[in-house]
């Protein structure tokens, strides 16, 4: 798979599977009323790149909001830099269209304006009162004062993200988008946006480059989960839906800044406050390269880890990539496909339930194939349509969130 960003060109070839509410004014650091944090953006970091000359700059980061709350807190990474980074000032508000916000509100760590986050470190805001809406485009803007050396983000986020040019100070406490010239689309040190929400939970989906959303329409929140959450949004309460995909991630194997699954769960799954139920759909990059049994193996300790703290656990089949563009598809690693999708339909051996992902994208004609109407253009990733209709096969009674759901 191939893509390109808006920072200085840089390519990226992997064999990828795969409310409305008012702002009530407080002071940065005013706690949340004691109720309980529950996440409602979440991204996973999967890269980390070098820059030169990167200072007084601010970057501004819109996120679609799942559940809604009344107090907000953000999370920060640092996760693969090898020097710390300072944010001098950042704010959190609503978007206002393009890089515009309706009200920034200043948020403080510890109490204080500025954080340096050590490498291989995160932090975590203070919280801020804040009127917060499902479904709703929040945006948070980071001043980076000192010099810049190492970003880590996650990449290809189908999101645009704005930055002002080289030098030009602060600019996170701006109602206004003018200062902010340029754009890439990644989303630099923000890992997670959290809310208090009582009673919310959230559900977590651990996935590749189709959780990931790649190939969606960009800016229109469409990967599978975003669609996912305005279905579970619709129940009565309402619940968080954090995507924890990687393009190009593995179950069984993984690179430095691509970890497997398993070696990011406990970061990207088992820390995220609120979370009560895990969707599991991973393996297709692992077809290739290890057996059934491997994969199968990978997948029940996935579930096994997360029964032991509390979650239930829903896994989705591996959906058809015959033809794929760059390759990789065999009568081998079909068989293998289909012997694991075996074993998820089997689900009272591991997982609490499934979601049938694989039925209900195939093409009917050819199974092997993924269906023309659900195809991005190369045979693997879907496209819109192929995302609804992973959201809507998806029993919202099975995730164990919200009532009334259907």
């Amino acid at each position: 798979m191939h893509g390109t960003r808006g920072r200085p060109a840089a390519l990226l070839l992997a064999v990828s599977a795969v409310v409305a509410g008012t702002v009530a004014p407080a002071e940065a650091g005013q706690q949340g009323g004691g109720r309980g944090w529950t996440g409602t953006w979440a991204t996973a970091a999967s890269e980390h790149y070098e820059v030169s000359g990167m200072s007084e700059v601010t970057v501004r980061m819109p996120v679609r909001t799942s559940v809604g709350g009344s107090a907000v807190r953000i999370r920060l990474t640092n996760a693969y830099a090898t020097d710390p980074v300072t944010i001098g000032h950042a704010t959190v508000g609503l978007r206002d269209g393009g890089s515009a916000v309706a009200r920034p509100y200043d948020l403080r760590f510890d109490g204080k304006r500025a954080v340096t986050v050590p490498a291989g470190g995160q932090a975590v805001s203070d919280p801020v009162r804040l009127a917060v809406p499902a479904l709703a485009d929040l945006v948070v803007s980071l001043h980076l004062p000192g010099q810049v050396t190492h970003i880590t983000d996650h990449w290809w986020a189908q999101q645009t993200v704005y930055w002002t040019d080289y030098g030009a100070g602060d600019h996170a406490a701006d109602t206004s988008g003018d200062a902010y010239t340029w754009t890439t689309t990644s989303w630099p040190f923000l890992s997670g946006v959290e809310v208090t929400a009582p009673r919310a939970g959230a559900v977590v989906a651990l996935g590749d480059s189709i959780t990931d959303g790649s190939y969606s329409t960009a800016d229109t929140n469409r990967r599978w989960p975003d669609l996912l959450s305005a279905r579970l949004n619709a129940c009565r309460p309402g619940a968080g839906v954090l995507n924890a995909g990687i393009t190009g991630n593995r179950i069984t194997a993984g690179t430095g800044t691509n970890p497997s699954a398993l070696d990011r769960l406990e970061r990207d799954v088992l820390s995220q406050p609120g979370a009560r139920t895990l969707i599991l759909f991973e393996g297709i990059n692992d077809l290739g390269g290890a057996s059934a049994e491997q994969i199968i193996a990978g997948m029940t300790e996935i579930a096994a880890r997360a029964h032991r703290r509390g979650m239930r656990v829903v896994g989705a089949t591996i959906t058809p990539y015959k033809d794929f563009t760059w390759g990789g598809w065999s009568a081998e690693t079909e068989a293998r496909r289909q012997q694991v999708n075996a074993f998820v339909r089997d689900s009272g051996r591991v997982f609490d339930n499934y979601a049938d992902f694989d039925r209900a994208v195939r093409d009917p004609a050819d199974p092997q194939r993924l269906g023309a109407a659900y195809d991005s253009g190369d045979h693997l990733h879907p496209n819109d349509a192929g995302m609804k209709a992973f959201a809507d096969s998806i029993d919202l009674t099975s995730l164990g969130l919200g009532r009334g759901c259907s």
